[in-house]
């Protein structure tokens, strides 16, 4: 997948407007804050919380 960098650089999570980054398969965009994935889908980010996968919690 390919997201434009300056993309990347002005979007923001929609949940807490905190910052987040490709994921290291790039089919992902991740906020660490909320704990959230934002998936990439056709190269257009899907920002909505209701779409968002929750991360797995760390053992």
């Amino acid at each position: 997948m390919t997201i434009n960098p300056e993309l990347l650089k002005i979007l923001a999570c929609p949940k807490c407007k905190g910052d987040i980054y490709l994921n290291p398969s790039r089919d992902g965009l991740i906020c660490d804050h909320c704990k959230l994935m934002y998936e990439i889908r056709d190269d257009i980010p899907i920002m909505l919380i209701d779409e968002a996968k929750p991360l797995p919690s760390a053992p």
